[in-house]
């Protein structure tokens, strides 16, 4: 089914960052404009406003429009057609290479010290979890559900139905917030859904703001629609966010200092990225895939659930998924999986593009593929990953005998 926002706020910060591209630090001749460009953003919002009520993106609009609307002077009254202005030349853009060496990561924490050691969180599918710690996890959360939450910023995303009456969910909706950061960066929010990636932040800027080291956060678009990079120099962070098909996924780059930096650990909530999915949500991966195997169809996540699609046998999957991921790892399996469980080609997709991120954003060479399925433990288990039960209890029986 077709899940999309009513509210089309991301809409209006497109348009006006296409009316406005390159026009941060307008000429006077340019100031009519940029306020025709203003009041058009305002309208816009207008429009949407009853759809809006309770999202975040929309509120940081209506107030960044009436700063703006301060700042240049601009009247509510007059022409609202949103002409393109001129962008600027070369050099006179946002780039200030005087910031200070505080907005700067690596400069800033580790002059004296080791190059500071990165770790990778990733997010895509159906959907598939790896955790700063390289457990990869497949995970039930529809819904919305924190993926970072520390000092620094906070990432949510929404999973909704992939087919009607299935438990099988995939990412619709991401928010990202930058927290204020010293003289570097203002607040700033990212927001993207479905049919919707925008290269700017909700209110149309594509740096940090007016601080000194603002350049120090910045939106990059790859590929128009499909993927954009947010690099975050002042916390040493890179943020991918892609759309393939109609879906969305996430990747990051961190420090470990960023990562932890977490107030108070043992009474902060969930943090997917960090914990990982709790034990409910988790998706036992590995019977699944057996099942799939030895069936040849798609088993769904819960009971009672309608048919799964017959686009792909087992065995056209594994064919299919081969095509991009020759080695047959979690991100093989995670395609199979996907393929089975959805029909849609665009997850397989999905799993090749998560991997080329990890290519790119993990520290650790030696870890990019993953081979076994890590499920976390519920206090007192202390069990090593993938032990069977029924080695256990022959271990025990074997005990037991050796003691008589």
């Amino acid at each position: 089914p077709t899940v999309t926002s009513p509210c089309k706020i991301l809409k209006c910060n497109s348009e006006f960052w296409a009316a406005t591209s390159g026009s941060h630090h307008l000429g006077a001749e340019e100031a009519p404009e940029f306020c025709t460009a203003l009041r058009a953003y305002a309208h816009c919002t207008r429009r949407t406003a009853r759809t809006c009520r309770g999202d975040l993106a929309y509120h940081s609009a209506v107030h960044g429009i009436d700063d703006l609307m301060v700042q240049h002077n601009c009247s509510k009254d007059g022409p609202t057609s949103q002409p393109r202005l001129r962008t600027l030349p070369p050099g006179d853009s946002q780039e200030r290479s005087d910031s200070p060496e505080i907005c700067h990561y690596e400069k800033s924490f580790h002059k004296h010290s080791a190059a500071p050691n990165y770790t990778h969180c990733g997010l895509f599918g159906d959907p598939h979890l790896r955790t700063f710690t390289d457990t990869f996890q497949t995970c039930k959360v529809q819904g919305a559900w924190p993926l970072i939450d520390n000092n620094y910023l906070n990432v949510q995303v929404t999973n909704t139905p992939v087919l009607p009456g299935s438990s099988a969910t995939a990412t619709s909706k991401l928010t990202i917030i930058f927290k204020s950061f010293q003289e570097c960066v203002d607040q700033k929010v990212y927001q993207a859904e479905m049919d919707e990636l925008p290269a700017a932040f909700v209110d149309g800027s594509k740096n940090g703001g007016d601080k000194h080291g603002a350049n120090s956060l910045k939106i990059t678009e790859k590929v128009s629609g499909q993927h954009i990079e947010i690099q975050a120099k002042y916390i040493g962070t890179t943020i991918v966010v892609r759309q393939v098909g109609r879906y969305l996924t996430f990747a990051v780059r961190m420090p470990e200092e960023v990562v932890n930096a977490v107030e108070d650990r043992d009474s902060q909530g969930l943090y997917l990225c960090l914990r990982g999915c709790p034990l409910n949500q988790q998706i036992d991966f590995q019977a699944v895939r057996s099942a799939q195997a030895t069936e040849g169809r798609a088993r769904r996540k819960g009971p009672s659930l309608p048919a799964p699609p017959e686009a792909f046998t087992y065995e056209t999957a594994t064919a299919k998924c081969r095509e991009k991921l020759p080695v047959e790892d979690l991100y093989f399996q995670s395609c199979v999986f996907d393929l089975l469980t959805t029909g849609d080609v665009n997850f397989m997709l999905a799993a090749y593009y998560a991997f080329e991120d990890v290519k790119m954003l993990h520290s650790n060479k030696d870890k990019l593929h993953l081979y076994e399925r890590t499920r976390v433990l519920a206090p007192g288990n202390t069990a090593p990953t993938g032990t069977h039960p029924t080695l256990w209890v022959a271990l025990l029986c074997l005990c037991w005998l050796c003691l008589l």
